[in-house]
C-alpha cells in the first residue's frame, strides 16, 4: 500500500530552487531514507509532506490526504521530529509528552515510551537539565506518543554519541517491525545503509537516484577491492586475466585486486588452485558514498567533514 505519494514537488525561495521537480512514493511499513548533504532540500521536502510548507507546484498525498487541506486529520496519524526540535527550558519531560498526547485520540502511555528511550527517572526533569542526547530522545518520544502510522525523523541522530546513535537505530527498526512507516532524513551514509529499505539520494534539490542501498551500488556497477598478503610467488598476470578482475596492483607488499561483485569468489578460487593461503585478506565493498560520488561527482563523507570543520 502506498502511504506517501509525491509528484513534481517544487519549492523556490527568491531565485533559489531548493526542491526541483521531486517525485517518489513510500510504501506502508518501510524505512525510506532521504540521504544527501545539508542544504540539499531534504528538510523542505519532508516539511511539505507534513503540511508545514506550501509547495510552489506538484502534488502530495499522505494516507490519501492532502497535507494542507486535510492538515487537522493528517495530524492524527503523523508524528514528526524536526531537525531543529527544541522545547522551552522550563518545561518538564512529563509535561512535553502530556501536551503532545493531547493532540491525538489514542496516545501511548508515556511511561513505557520514556523507559524505551532511556529517559526513565527523568520525568520531572526540566528540559534545560537534559543532555543533548536526552533532549534528542525526548523529541523522538514526542513524535511517537500519538501512535502515528507515519513518522518523519529529520537528522535525529545528529549530535548523539556512537552508543546513543546505535540505540536509536534499534528503536527505528522496532518502529518498522510494528508497521509504522518511517521517513528518515539523514546525511550519514552509514545510517542509511544500516536502516533503510530504500534510499533516495538528494543533491541540489533534485532526486538523483532511488533504490535499495545495495541496488544503488550494484546498479552503477561499482567495483570492490580485495586485499591480501602472501609470501608465495603469485602469477599476477593470470590473476588479472580473470573475467571478474579489472586490475591488480602490488602496494607495499600487499596485493590489491579490483573487480566486480563476483571478483572475491574468483580470486579465492584462483588462490586455492595455486595452493596459496592469503594472509590478512579483506574486502572493501562499494558503499552509498561511492554511489553518491559516481552520481554527483562529490563525496558525501568529505562534505560531512567540511560541514563539521
Amino acid at each position: 500500500m502506498t502511504v506517501i505519494d509525491v509528484k513534481g514537488l517544487t519549492k523556490t525561495y527568491g531565485d533559489v530552487t531548493v526542491v526541483d521537480d521531486v517525485s517518489f512514493s513510500v510504501e506502508e511499513g518501510e524505512i525510506f531514507a532521504m540521504l544527501g548533504p545539508n542544504g540539499a532540500g531534504k528538510t523542505t521536502t519532508v516539511e511539505s509532506i507534513a503540511g508545514l510548507r506550501s509547495p510552489d507546484s506538484g502534488t502530495i498525498r499522505v494516507l490519501d490526504l492532502d497535507p494542507l487541506a486535510d492538515r487537522a486529520e493528517l495530524r492524527k496519524h503523523l508524528g514528526i521530529q524536526l531537525q531543529e526540535s527544541r522545547f522551552q527550558d522550563r518545561i518538564r519531560v512529563r509535561e512535553v509528552l502530556e501536551v503532545f498526547a493531547s493532540f491525538y485520540p489514542d496516545p501511548l502511555d508515556s511511561q513505557p515510551l520514556l523507559d524505551r528511550l532511556g529517559l526513565n527517572g527523568k520525568e520531572g526533569a526540566l528540559y534545560s537539565e537534559l543532555s543533548g542526547g536526552q533532549q534528542q530522545r525526548l523529541s523522538i518520544a514526542a513524535a511517537l506518543v500519538g501512535r502515528p502510522r507515519v513518522v518523519i525523523l529529520d537528522e535525529l541522530t545528529t549530535g548523539l554519541d556512537p552508543r546513543a546513535r546505535r540505540t536509536t537505530w534499534g528503536l527505528i527498526q522496532e518502529l518498522r517491525d510494528d508497521g509504522v512507516t518511517v521517513i528518515l532524513v539523514t546525511h550519514f551514509m552509514e545510517e542509511a545503509e544500516k536502516l533503510a529499505d530504500r534510499v533516495a539520494l538528494i543533491d541540489g534539490g533534485r532526486l538523483v537516484a532511488l533504490d535499495t542501498p545495495r541496488g544503488l551500488v550494484e546498479g552503477l556497477g561499482l567495483e570492490q577491492q580485495i586485499r591480501f598478503r602472501t609470501p608465495a610467488t603469485l602469477a599476477e598476470s593470470s590473476l588479472a586475466a580473470l573475467p571478474e578482475v579489472t586490475g591488480v596492483q602490488r602496494r607495499d607488499g600487499e596485493i590489491v585486486v579490483t573487480g566486480t561483485e563476483r571478483a572475491l569468489f574468483s580470486v579465492v578460487s584462483f588462490l586455492a588452485e595455486q595452493e596459496i593461503v592469503p594472509d590478512r585478506l579483506s574486502v572493501d565493498q562499494a558503499t552509498l558514498d561511492d554511489a553518491f560520488l559516481s552520481l554527483t561527482g562529490r563525496n558525501l563523507t568529505d562534505l560531512e567533514t567540511e560541514e563539521r570543520s
